[in-house]
């Protein structure tokens, strides 16, 4: 994902071969904390690997920005796709929401999210820090010059089925994509975004309550 003409290439191939008609930004959606200053590698048959954030002291010590400089690869990226990217063809740029701070809290990913949701329990003004700072890391990520060049920005929420519990799939997942759309659309009226909430089908009336009927959904079943 920081190798931008390798990206570009994944990204490209399967609209050349197949012809599909929306193209996905290879990337990942742990740009975000590496871009807030978070140490991310991806270690061979083990996935990525994070600095946790385990402790409400670590979280306090967090920066609350992106750094634009990190994120340079990722703008040429979409450069190099856009130059060659058919005119009909949709592109899609996209952020994670829960999962990335799950991985975060835990520096790994783990089949039920088990240490995030029990750091949120725990430590409830904390996790709500770590909300707060990915929301506007987030945001701020979609509507970068860069990122405007995506045709559409799609939002996708992996959230698991035993990832984020009814009583807090409000607070940690519901609410937080909310303010995510709204900043979007308040710099970029108009856009247009997917949410890919995975294994939430039994809750689509509450999540198109919450969002105005406003979002395409997608991957309810997961």
């Amino acid at each position: 994902m920081f190798s931008p003409k390798l990206a570009a290439e994944v990204t490209l191939q399967p609209i050349r071969r197949f012809g599909f008609d929306a193209a996905i930004l290879f990337s990942d959606i742990l740009v975000i904390p590496h871009a807030l200053g978070r140490s991310v590698r991806f270690a061979a048959g083990e996935g990525p690997r994070l600095e946790p954030l385990d402790d409400p002291a670590a979280i306090a010590a967090l920066r609350g920005t992106i750094d634009d400089a990190m994120l340079t690869p990722i703008t040429e990226t979409i450069r190099l796709v856009k130059a060659e990217l058919p005119p009909a063809v949709t592109f899609l740029g996209f952020v994670g929401s829960w999962t990335v701070a799950t991985y975060m809290v835990a520096g790994h990913g783990t089949p039920d999210q088990a240490p995030a949701r029990l750091f949120a329990y725990r430590h409830p003004e904390a996790f709500a820090r770590l909300i707060d700072i990915l929301v506007e890391a987030s945001s701020n990520y979609l509507i970068r010059p860069a990122h405007r060049r995506c045709r559409r920005c799609a939002n996708l929420r992996y959230l698991g089925r035993n990832s984020c519990r009814r009583t807090n799939f409000s607070a940690g997942a519901l609410r937080p994509t909310q303010r995510i759309v709204a900043d979007v659309r308040r710099a970029v009226p108009g856009a247009k975004i997917i949410g890919f909430p995975r294994g939430r089908r039994q809750q689509l009336e509450t999540l198109r309550r919450g969002y105005r009927n406003r979002c395409r959904w997608s991957g309810l079943d997961g």
